[in-house]
């Protein structure tokens, strides 16, 4: 997410294409609060439609096992047969709920998504891990609102269970003797009476929690009037144009990495699928740094320089795929990755002494060209 004089530079509404990238990417509005209003609606409805015949088979289960409390006998066969007759009557019951919970998770789900999938938003990201901008967030402004919501959440059911013990202490059930009718009445009224209210409220809540994510989700997205221009502009150039820019822009990444390979700490390979070159300066780098990346026979070619050079190549399936993966090439390796790198870097720092002398002088004959 943008900040400071970045976010203030971008005052341009994200475009179409912003906002697909950005949902390709798993990064779009979503509520909790939508999800749980389309539960309690589906419950609702299942009361509604169906609860005269949940009712009867509450009722049917308890005249089964009350008016047979003479021929039950308490032994193994008898036990389990009333455990299997309890739980086909707890399934019966409770099905129609989970069912329509089911149903409902999914369309509140698919009305946020637009019922179009985005298989990123599964993956698990890295950055999220990081304490720091982890701590970001927790005294973020976002982190107050939905405070906020959570607050309006509680005293709306505070609220609502205010009112339904108004409601119940005044029925005949407290201070006269009613009919068994009258009791389960009573327990359907009530349960509507709560389930309608908890469904308002939270649909209302829901509205306001969906109506701020998607303001933020756009307010994070504003693009710079020069993003604007080049969308624009990469949008009206022809396709074969466009290829060819994107392809000489990875060339030139390319050539970009390999020449920095030669002043790497360490190649890490996978053996043969994936190679990554790190380097880390004391007192300079906050972390190791990843110089290059790459695959298959991009991989081979950084492999070869680091050989040419005398650059250390340490063999590590694990920690070369998962930093291919997750790190980005001129950036620090993520926190997550610090141990398992730190150790790599501590075992080339004793068996290649001779190489790290001579890198320092490499470094700085680069710097000075």
């Amino acid at each position: 997410m943008p900040s400071g004089a970045d976010k203030d530079s971008r005052t341009e509404q994200p475009t179409a294409k912003k906002l697909l990238d950005s949902f390709k990417e798993g990064t779009f509005p979503h509520a909790q609060e939508v999800g749980v209003a389309f539960t309690l609606i589906a419950g609702l409805l299942i009361l509604l439609f169906a609860g005269q015949y949940l009712a009867q088979s509450v009722f049917r289960v308890s005249v089964s096992i009350f008016g047979n409390l003479d021929s039950i006998y308490i032994d193994p066969n008898g036990m389990q047969y009333w455990a299997i007759q309890s739980m086909i009557a707890l399934g019966r019951l409770s099905g129609p709920f989970l069912i329509a919970s089911i149903i409902a998770a999914v369309v509140a789900g698919g009305i946020q998504t637009k019922f179009r999938l985005t298989p990123k938003v599964l993956g698990v990201k890295f950055n999220k891990l990081n304490p720091i901008s982890g701590f970001k967030r927790v005294i973020s402004k976002d982190v107050l609102i939905r405070f906020g919501i959570d607050l309006l959440k509680l005293a709306a059911v505070a609220l609502i269970i205010y009112t339904a013990v108004l409601k119940i202490v005044r029925d005949p059930i407290f201070y006269t003797p009613v009919d068994v009718f009258h009791i389960a009445r009573f327990i359907a009224d009530t349960l509507i009476f709560v389930f309608i209210r908890l469904a308002a409220a939270l649909a209302v809540i829901a509205i306001i929690s969906y109506v701020y994510q998607n303001f933020k989700t756009k307010d994070d997205l504003k693009m710079t009037k020069e993003e604007v221009k080049q969308e624009k502009k990469d949008q009206d150039m022809s396709p074969q144009l466009r290829s060819a820019r994107f392809k000489m822009a990875m060339q030139m990444a390319q050539q970009q990495m390999l020449s920095e390979v030669p002043t790497a700490d360490v190649v890490v390979t996978n053996p043969t699928h994936y190679a990554v070159a790190l380097k880390y300066e004391r007192g300079i780098d906050a972390a190791p740094m990843v110089l290059a990346k790459g695959e298959n026979a991009f991989a081979q070619r950084i492999k070869q320089i680091a050989r040419d050079n005398g650059v250390p190549i340490v063999e590590n399936k694990m920690v070369a795929r998962m930093l291919h993966k997750v790190a980005q090439v001129g950036a620090s390796i993520p926190v997550e990755m610090y141990q398992s790198v730190a150790e790599i870097l501590a075992f080339v720092y004793r068996t290649h002494r001779y190489y790290f002398h001579k890198l320092k002088a490499r470094r700085a004959a680069r710097k000075r060209s």
